[in-house]
This record gives structure tokens, sequence and C-alpha cells, in this order.
């Protein structure tokens, strides 16, 4: 399985993954203009990015980045469907699941690619997950989370998988320790800046 030759689609209840694409744009700078989920954004050794995105010219240049880190082999990012198309209400802040269906709206993203480097964190599928803030919940988390962690080794051959999860994202965190991942003592030292980043949560590859 090569994710970059062929990108695979997983798929659940409720949600499903695939490779972005440029028509994703629209749905995702709902995600990356949100303030309350800029916080749970990983920009670790991103030079500086916070992914918080307001307009939807910078939104498309990151989508047409991301397309190109594939084409390039550098890392791949899914888009999350929520099939169900749940949109927000911007008025009010909530989310009127009836009024606002449309089926398959991307309410997030996923990036993984496997890490080589001089630190602990080498060999390792290092997971980058940004959603909407309404989905910011264990229950969710967890689904679509269950649907991708399981495949990450055999698809970029790492030893191991992290993500990085702050103090205080309560919810996430119980997300992916119910996965089976743990908050690792180590630190990740950026291959750009040199800095030392925390908070990661490790899972290792079964023996089995």
């Amino acid at each position: 399985m090569n994710p970059y030759e062929t990108c695979p689609v997983f798929e659940s209840e409720n949600y499903l993954l695939r490779l972005i694409k440029p028509t994703d744009t629209q749905d995702l700078l709902l995600v990356y203009s949100d303030e309350k989920a800029v916080p749970f954004f990983n920009g670790d050794n991103c030079n500086g990015d916070d992914f918080h995105y307001t307009t939807l010219e910078r939104m498309q240049s990151a989508v047409d980045f991301w397309c190109q880190a594939h084409r390039e082999g550098w890392f791949v990012r899914w888009v999350i469907l929520d099939k169900h198309g749940r949109r927000p209400d911007t008025t009010t802040n909530s989310v009127d699941s009836e009024a606002r269906s449309t089926g398959n709206t991307a309410i997030g993203t996923i990036e993984l690619f496997n890490r080589e480097a001089e630190d602990y964190f080498t060999s390792c599928a290092l997971l980058r997950l940004d959603l909407r803030s309404d989905y910011e919940r264990a229950d969710s988390i967890y689904e679509i989370l269950s649907l991708i962690v399981p495949q990450t080794y055999e698809m970029f051959g790492s030893r191991m998988a992290a993500t990085k999860v702050p103090p205080f994202a309560a919810e996430r965190k119980a997300a992916v320790e119910k996965l089976g991942f743990t908050l690792s003592e180590e630190v990740l030292t950026g291959s750009d800046d040199g800095k030392e980043y925390k908070d990661y949560y490790v899972l290792s590859k079964s023996s089995d």
C-alpha cells in the first residue's frame, strides 16, 4: 500500500476520508478560519504557520500546496468528510443538521508522513489532525482516527505513530488514549528550526 501512488479511501458510518482536492477549499475555509479550532492545529516545525486562514485565496494556496505535497511524495493530506453534511450556522455559532444538510461536507483534514530524523521520532508516522471546533469531541475524533491509525504502519513503513495533543485538549486526549496512544516524555526536535516540541502521544506498531 503506497498512498503516494494510490491514496486509499477510508469510510465509517459518519465519516469518509479521501485525498484532498481543490474543490474542498470552500468548506475547509470554515475549518481554518474557525478561531476556536486554531489552538488545536499543530504548527510544529512548519515555519511559523499557525494554519489560521481567513480568506478564500489563502485557503486555496494551502490546498494547492497540500496537493503538490502528495504529488511530490512529501506528505499525504486526507480531507475528512461528514457524510451527513452538517454545516455551521454562522449567525448562532451552532450546527443545524437538518436545514443545512448537503452531504459529504469537509470538516477537517488529516496529514500523515513518515518522519526520518536524528531524534526519538524517527521512522514515525506523524499525524496532524485539524477539525472544525464543533467536531472537537472525543466520539468524533475516535471514530475518525480509528479509520486510519491502524493502517499507518503499512502505508508509511513506520515503527510507530505519533500525534500532538496539547494539555488543554481533553476531548482529543480521551480519544487517542482510547486508541492506545500514551504521552511520550521525549521531545521532537524541529528539522528546520532546531526547536524542541513536546506533548506528543505515541502508539508503537503491534508485534503481531
